[in-house]
């Protein structure tokens, strides 16, 4: 490393990467970069400081030699920094490497480019054993440039009329397998038992046994008849997700003249389609669900992949209104400091560097409307009280065969979880301790209510108690 940094930066051949300038200690960045910190593993006998200058530049302009066509631009403006590299407490050999772009080298408004340029070729460099991206921060001059959310959280609210208290769903089971009059029956029991959203699941499309617009029409009667019997406003997330954009473009058309509040899309559908969506349901008045299908192949593992906290940044720029996040208490994956992070980052417009949650750097969404965060995954009206306490209002809670798995039937389930919601809700309205008086709160109210009393009895004792992959690496500093 000493001898390389003698060279002359166009001496030919191969020189370090730290040496052609990707790696600068001294640089300070400006407020209008993009930055990133990684998670670096270096194969044995990397140097890290070297390694992380390799992502820096592997990620921005380098490539394996010296290229005189450098020399045709502004190499020192265009080329990524690698400004920091700290090791990671408690870990050894890994290292967190603070990069830093120049907001040149992205296309406005565009999550297709930003993320083909970041995690685009660096991930699969021989040099590194594995690699993670843990945050970004994202500039205000960069976020100016996206629309976000179609509606966000207060407008969705003053959509469906719905304040004070979390948001209520359920997603049909089984997922696949039902057909459209029974799916229907399923989404009207719900619906009318007290719950406001319904909801496709990510791999029901357009299957032999129920073809999509058959679905629409049988989910629709069913949200149609449950709205017009308990007076509130429904929805049912229609899954717009299909294998081309015009397809999607025609369910989407499709579920709003049926007077669909709102659709749903796979994460599996890629970046530009999840922006051309977002565009449509801005345009037509239609919330938008994100189901984050298939985001653990790549969110879950600590050391490689990208870390859900800079998938939910990404999300929010491409605009969705809703996103699954984790639940802690559910059967998915979620620390609660690390998914505590995820909901800020979603729902406040200025979330500060908390590396407890994750957050490694302040984030200043400038008013970009928030999306609302969806639990969902493994939990149960017994869990009310934990629900209410992690998550506070802002927040859909979907309780799929927590509802329908109800021994009363469906509606019974429904039931349950509104009035076990409603009583938690009143009990934190007074100042009560959620925490202590929770479960005394949700026996008091199944006194007086069958569904929730039998809910409590099937379900009361079921935890999913797992250590989770992704707690922060984060010591802390020690008080006086």
């Amino acid at each position: 490393m000493a001898e390389e940094t003698e060279r002359d930066r166009w001496d030919p051949g191969v020189q370090s990467y730290a040496s052609m300038g990707y790696y600068a200690p001294d640089y300070v960045p400006s407020d209008t970069d993009v930055l990133a910190v990684f998670r670096v593993t270096p194969q044995r006998g990397v140097d890290p400081v070297e390694a992380a200058a390799a992502v820096a530049g592997e990620s921005s302009t380098a490539t394996w030699t010296v290229v005189w066509t450098d020399r045709l631009t502004a190499h020192s403006k265009y080329q990524a920094k690698c400004y920091r590299v700290d090791e990671v407490p408690g870990r050894p050999g890994e290292y967190f490497a603070y990069i830093a772009y120049d907001l040149d080298l992205f296309e406005e408004g565009s999550i297709t480019n930003l993320t083909s340029s970041i995690i685009g070729n660096v991930f699969g460099f021989k040099p590194l054993l594995a690699l993670r991206l843990e945050d970004m921060r994202i500039p205000v001059a960069y976020v100016k440039t996206f629309q976000g959310p179609p509606h966000g959280t207060v407008m969705e609210r003053e959509y469906l009329n719905k304040y004070g208290r979390p948001l209520l769903g359920a997603t049909v089971k089984p997922k696949l397998g039902l057909s459209a009059r029974n799916y229907g029956r399923v989404i009207y029991e719900a619906c009318r038992g007290g719950l406001d959203f319904t909801k496709d699941d990510e791999n029901i499309n357009s299957q032999p046994f129920m073809r999509w617009r058959d679905r629409y029409l049988f989910a629709m009667e069913g949200v149609n008849r449950a709205m017009a019997e308990t007076g509130e406003i429904k929805g049912h997330y229609l899954n717009v997700t299909a294998a081309s954009m015009e397809d999607m473009y025609e369910r989407a058309e499709f579920a709003k003249e049926l007077g669909s509040v709102v659709i749903m899309m796979d994460l599996t559908v890629g970046y530009t389609a999840m922006q051309s969506m977002s565009k449509w349901a801005r345009r037509n008045g239609v919330l938008l669900h994100l189901h984050r299908a298939g985001h653990s192949t790549f969110t879950r593992q600590k050391t490689h992949g990208v870390s859900f906290r800079v998938l939910a940044k990404w999300c929010r720029l491409i605009g969705v209104d809703h996103l699954h996040a984790g639940t802690v208490v559910g059967k998915l994956e979620g620390d609660p400091a690390t998914t505590r992070g995820f909901y800020d980052t979603l729902r406040e417009n200025h979330i500060p560097t908390e590396l407890g949650n994750g957050i490694f750097f302040d984030q200043d969404w400038a008013s970009l409307p928030g999306v609302m965060p969806v639990a969902s995954g493994g939990i149960h009206a017994g869990q009310m009280h934990q629900l209410l306490d992690l998550f506070g209002d802002d927040v859909i809670l979907q309780f799929g065969g927590g509802t329908i798995g109800h021994p009363l039937g469906i509606a019974a389930g429904a039931e349950a979880n509104r009035v076990a919601l409603e009583a938690v809700v009143k009990a934190r309205n007074e100042g009560r301790d959620l925490l202590k008086e929770g479960p005394d709160v949700l026996r008091t109210a199944a006194s007086t209510c069958r569904s929730l009393e039998v809910a409590l009895s099937t379900w009361g004792d079921v935890t999913f108690d797992y250590t989770s992959t992704d707690a922060p690496d984060a010591v802390p500093t020690p008080s006086l």
